[in-house]
């Protein structure tokens, strides 16, 4: 399968739902990229848009194509979010942060009236967790923050589950808010949403990558189109 013509497609079926005067939601990784580019070719087009991004590299990607970037303030209304997923289970249960963006994505996700979510077709899982989890952390005393994440998962039936703190080249990979991204190997998560909230309990833990009822549509492309899940 050709993911990218597959993650092409979906961004090209999640563009049709902008619509002209649109405050959005744009998501942080290479599938969410294609949308950022179909948003920039109808600002070229004249089309009045405004776009929240998800990152520091979604901003830039969005500036040079001429979008307008705003810092939202408590009255900004998202009309519409598109962002990828690492995983997707059929509740639309999604596992999300292998661009390591994840707190900032679901703080827009959350704001957004509609959160579209675009991937190829592998992303379609039956469970979740084969794709390791990703928790984004303090970097505060971390070190006890991955303590207490040990015991949590042992209480959900994780017990010994490997965690990794996320490095590259040798070095801690820092989100864009300088926090530190604990990969965990689970295997099999069979109730996602137990499991995102025992973690967003734990002090020093800032978000999981689960996003759990919260996408409204996942859009799963390949090169031959798209199929379209909703809860």
């Amino acid at each position: 399968m050709d993911k990218d013509a597959g993650k092409k497609r979906a961004a090209e079926e999640a563009a049709k739902h902008i619509e002209r005067g649109m405050t959005l939601g744009l998501g942080t990784g290479s599938t969410a990229a294609h949308f950022v580019d179909l948003v920039g070719k109808r600002v070229s087009e004249g089309w009045d848009l405004r776009g929240v991004p998800t990152s520091e590299a979604t901003r830039a990607h969005a500036e040079r194509l001429g979008v307008e970037i705003i810092e939202p303030d408590e009255t900004t209304i998202i009309d519409l979010a598109v962002d990828g997923a690492d995983e997707a289970d059929p509740s639309l249960n999604l596992i999300k942060g292998g661009g390591a963006a994840l707190l900032r994505e679901k703080i827009i996700a959350h704001a957004a009236k509609k959160f579209i979510v675009i991937a190829d077709k592998s992303k379609r899982v039956a469970a979740l967790g084969a794709f390791p989890l990703p928790v984004e952390i303090s970097p505060f005393s971390w070190a006890l923050t991955v303590a207490a994440m040990r015991r949590v998962l042992t209480e959900q039936g994780f017990d010994g589950a490997p965690l990794e703190l996320r490095a590259r080249d040798g070095a801690p990979v820092k989100t864009d808010g300088g926090n530190l991204i604990i990969d965990c190997k689970l295997g099999r998560i069979e109730n996602p949403a137990a499991l995102e909230k025992a973690l967003a309990a734990i002090p020093g833990v800032l978000e999981s990558g689960l996003f759990c009822g919260m996408a409204d549509m996942v859009i799963y492309g390949d090169e031959d189109g798209v199929s379209i899940a909703t809860p």
